[in-house]
């Protein structure tokens, strides 16, 4: 297996997940702001251990949610971290290497319902999205969980891992390839296989329905038609480690964690994904991997190559912040290795501008970025801090 096998980007960092520093409980977090002459500067909300990402419940301008890669989820409330996590199940969680507490999102709907969803490793290896309910603003209901799909991602690696609810309302989810080199399982592997969840973005609704514990939209792309799991909207991904819509837009930009070569981000206008094939595992990027066929695959907007110093794309946002004007409207990422924060203009079958953020130093090993519900953009070292990208 070649570097771009860290996918959700933390194998390559297993040794580091059990060792991310905390700042102490109930403490301000130290606003450490580094200034930037693009205009650009971090400003540090906290640290934590082994974050992997960050989100906000809708509407709440109060509060940021970090999910520690362990188990645990952190609450920062008005600018200060709570000495009680939010949820901890680190004792039905599979820790460490790509394995653990991936991600969570709130139904869109949380402020009635207190609905919300995380995504796990759990101790028998496969991945399980649960929904929980809240017992207030600051605490979850451990006793609420209810599991709406399990799934068994072969090997521990590429596990995807990020729930997202889109612009629709319903539940975007995504799913690694099965992990291994080469989408190995199967006659021909798992992300071109639409009778396999895996190498995909799934859409459902994830409340349940009578006697089942989701549903499927009657518009996914697959719905009705035989050999084909429903769930599916996107497929051909190797590791859909992190992407996310457009606030503003409801655009959708997947960034792709690539093997050998290539990591990828694709884009597509709101509503155009469904149905659409990346093309993993016959194509890396555009590079050609194996001799089979790729049916109507779409070519990604943007390549980093590893011969660059890329190993593993960290995807990021559209910056929609009007706080911070030199990055309204462009995408910001970073790569695992490098460390380096990015930004660039997407369009339809294009990606212009592609840059460093100037002024703006690197990153250890950014796990994530993330927003909360102002707007504000995030990223996340899995070393432990957490920083806004604000005006300079």
């Amino acid at each position: 297996m070649g570097r771009g096998h860290a996918a959700a980007g933390l194998a390559a960092v297993a040794a580091l997940c059990a060792c991310g520093g905390s700042a102490a409980d109930g403490d301000a977090p130290a606003q450490k702001a580094q200034a930037a002459a693009s205009g650009v500067r971090l400003v540090q909300v906290g640290s934590f251990d082994a974050p992997v990402y960050v989100t906000a419940p809708p509407g709440d301008r109060r509060r940021l949610f970090v999910v520690e890669q362990g188990g645990t989820i952190r609450v920062i409330r008005a600018g200060r971290r709570l000495a009680r996590p939010f949820l901890d199940i680190r004792s039905i969680v599979t820790a460490g290497g790509e394995q653990g507490l991936l991600s969570m999102a709130f139904a869109p709907n949380y402020a009635k319902t207190r609905r919300f969803y995380v995504n796990y490793t759990d101790k028998a290896g496969l991945q399980r999205v649960v929904e929980y309910r809240a017992a207030s603003a600051d605490r979850a209901r451990a006793s609420s969980a209810r599991t709406v799909l399990r799934y068994d991602g072969v090997e521990p690696n590429h596990n995807g891992g990020l729930l997202v609810f889109g612009p629709d309302r319903l539940l975007y989810m995504g799913t690694g390839d099965g992990g291994g080199a080469n989408d190995q399982h199967g006659s021909r592997g798992n992300a071109q296989n639409l009778d396999s969840l895996l190498g995909k973005i799934l859409r459902i609704d994830p409340r349940r329905s009578g006697s089942r514990p989701y549903s499927v939209p009657a518009s996914n792309p697959f719905a009705g038609r035989a050999a084909a799991r429903p769930e599916i909207y996107s497929y051909g991904l190797r590791n859909p480690w992190r992407f996310s819509f457009d606030r503003s837009t409801g655009d959708l930009v997947i960034a792709d964690v690539g093997q050998n070569a290539v990591e990828e981000v694709d884009f597509a206008r709101k509503g155009q994904a469904g149905g659409a094939n990346y093309g993993w595992r016959p194509l890396e990027g555009t590079r050609r991997n194996f001799d089979e066929p790729a049916p109507g695959a779409v070519a990604p907007v943007l390549e980093l190559l590893h011969s660059n110093g890329n190993c593993s794309i960290t995807g990021g946002y559209v910056v929609r912040d009007r706080g911070v004007p030199a990055l309204t409207g462009r995408y910001v990422y970073a790569d695992l290795c490098r460390g380096e924060l990015r930004s660039v203009k997407l369009a339809p079958g294009s990606a212009s501008g592609d840059a460093a953020i100037p002024g703006v130093a690197k990153v250890d090993q950014p796990s994530s970025f993330g927003e909360d519900a102002r707007g504000r953009v995030y990223v996340v070292s899995l070393n432990g801090p957490v920083s806004r990208l604000a005006a300079g």
